[in-house]
């Protein structure tokens, strides 16, 4: 140091005093050199990213979550819109999106979107929603049975007359599947002589029971396999096809 100067630190600044030849002293201040700081990686994980963690558990646990509330509660919307309970499934959602944060609103309506219109069975709109949620679109078979649900058992929105011609679909479709199934055991029972129609009648009732049982656990087993490809793919969560 260059004798008449000397520094003090007072704080966190550094200061040098320089002694002039008039006995008059100069400072000079500069603020210190802040110490290096450690980073630090903040992983937050949103209510889009916790769906998938969240699918396992049950509506009770759904119901209790906390930490990722908007999260648990499309899931539960999701599920009322499986069981085509509209108005059950809109209440979830809009208390999802009301616990959202601001970036996850959206998306949370996007899947309320899909999820409302496939309890309220309009294919069309279905088609839209899970486009915008970046989803493949249903399948034709899929959108062609939502459009038969839609009419043999129309939404609780839906007119009297929709629900009166509901009910006049259910009733011609059990007679074409008795008669298909009544048809189907006297061909079988042909090479045996016959059989009356009473008997025939309760035969196919049975062989059309089988048959629908066998078609909906056929079903359920693509619709597991499916679910568990998406799960395992990683992607957003959306309501399944029908």
């Amino acid at each position: 140091m260059v004798p008449g100067e000397h520094s003090a630190r007072r704080g966190s600044r550094e200061a040098v005093f320089t002694r002039k030849p008039h006995g008059l002293a100069h400072t000079v201040e500069w603020p210190a050199m802040p110490p290096k700081q450690r980073q630090i990686k903040i992983e937050q994980r949103g209510a889009m990213q916790a769906i998938q963690a969240l699918e396992q558990r049950s509506d009770e646990e759904l119901e209790a979550e906390v930490k990722y509330k908007s999260a648990a509660l499309a899931i539960l919307g999701g599920r009322a819109a499986e069981g085509f309970d509209a108005e059950k499934a809109r209440a979830y959602f809009q208390r999802a999106i009301a616990a959202a944060r601001p970036q996850e609103r959206m998306q949370i309506r996007r899947m309320a979107d899909a999820s409302l219109a496939l309890a309220e069975r309009k294919p069309d709109a279905l088609k839209d929603a899970v486009q915008r949620l970046g989803q493949a679109p249903p399948s034709g078979r899929q959108m062609f049975a939502l459009r038969a649900m839609g009419l043999l058992v129309p939404p609780g929105s839906a007119g009297i007359l929709a629900r009166v011609r509901g009910i006049l679909l259910i009733v011609l479709l059990i007679f074409v599947l008795l008669a298909i199934g009544l048809g189907l055991v006297e061909l079988i029972a042909l090479p045996f002589g016959g059989i009356g129609i009473a008997p025939g009648v309760l035969l196919g009732l049975f062989a059309v029971i089988a048959a629908l049982a066998v078609v909906a656990v056929i079903g359920r087993r693509r619709r597991d396999r499916a679910q568990a490809a998406r799960s395992g793919s990683g992607g957003a969560t959306g309501p399944p096809g029908r």
